[in-house]
């Protein structure tokens, strides 16, 4: 059960794609001066090394941040999110060299606002990596503005919505579920976590990371997803990145979707301008591609 670490996995093609994403879906939300509460259900250890043993052993930054920082090196004018997405890699790697990876915790942490109240609340579940993000958050002493519990991200989530209202009295909540996937009973709570989510907040902004693997289960989330937000009579956002089939014998994942309920109106375009300088970067062999697909209410 407890044997993902995404210290392995660390700034791949799929960290690139779900954290443009992120960024670029809490900079829309946060244009309005209301707090935001922000859960991250599997938050991983926050922080990770790209000169360690773990990302090291994979390499998978190579297909996937360093690629795209090779790709981008002397281009200007890059599209909004994939500059901010850089910049804010960067930020935490002052020396010029990228050896850090500041994984959803940290990078929602960096746009937090302590004027408008906004709260960051963490769950993880695996041992280690749960006592590593508790080690790295209380670096930041951020006080009560973070929270990090050793805890089932699904069941925790039922409990914080609706979230609390802010100081103007409006109700405000952004939601990143990514699981590991490892288990296949996963695929079954994603869903339903988002259908009970739903009927708890349904103005609530919900973004979950998924793989695209040779499994029915991975396959049919999406859809699942689309029609449970149809439902609710709420808008959808389907992204995905597929950086094709790597050596012959590479059995590594090759594509991910991130799947986006009440989305920023503004992230659909954004994601395709994004993805226009991403998915070139990043292509690799045969089945390459992205797609961005929005509909919904």
């Amino acid at each position: 059960m407890f044997s993902y670490r995404h210290a392995f996995h660390a700034a791949n093609h799929a960290d690139v794609l779900k954290h443009i994403t992120l960024l670029a879906t809490l900079r829309h939300l946060q244009q309005k001066e209301a707090g935001i509460t922000l859960i991250d259900t599997h938050a991983g250890a926050g922080l990770y090394r790209l000169d360690g043993d773990y990302s090291q052993k994979g390499a998978e930054a190579e297909d996937g941040l360093f690629k795209l920082l090779a790709a981008v090196e002397e281009k200007d004018g890059l599209p909004e999110p994939v500059e901010d997405y850089l910049d804010q890699v960067a930020s935490f790697n002052p020396q010029g060299e990228a050896r850090i990876y500041p994984g959803s915790p940290f990078l929602m942490h960096r746009l937090m606002r302590h004027a408008s109240r906004d709260r960051l609340k963490l769950f993880e579940l695996h041992p280690t990596d749960s006592k590593a993000l508790a080690g790295n958050i209380a670096q930041l002493e951020a006080g009560r503005s973070i929270s990090v519990s050793r805890e089932d991200g699904f069941e925790a989530l039922k409990k914080l919505l609706p979230p609390p209202a802010s100081a103007s009295g409006s109700k405000r909540a952004m939601v990143l579920i990514d699981p590991s996937y490892e288990i296949k009973s996963d695929y079954l709570k994603v869903s339903q976590s988002i259908q009970d989510s739903l009927k708890r907040f349904p103005t609530g902004t919900y973004l979950v990371w998924y793989p695209i693997i040779p499994r029915p289960e991975a396959h049919e989330l999406p859809r699942r997803l689309k029609t449970l937000t149809n439902q609710a009579g709420r808008s959808w956002l389907h992204a995905t990145l597929a950086i094709g089939r790597g050596q012959e014998g590479d059995t590594g994942l090759s594509a991910s979707g991130m799947f986006v309920i009440n989305p920023p109106y503004t992230l659909a375009e954004q994601l395709r301008q994004a993805l226009g300088v991403v998915g070139p970067a990043l292509a690799r062999g045969n089945g390459k591609g992205w797609q961005v697909e929005a509909g919904g209410a």
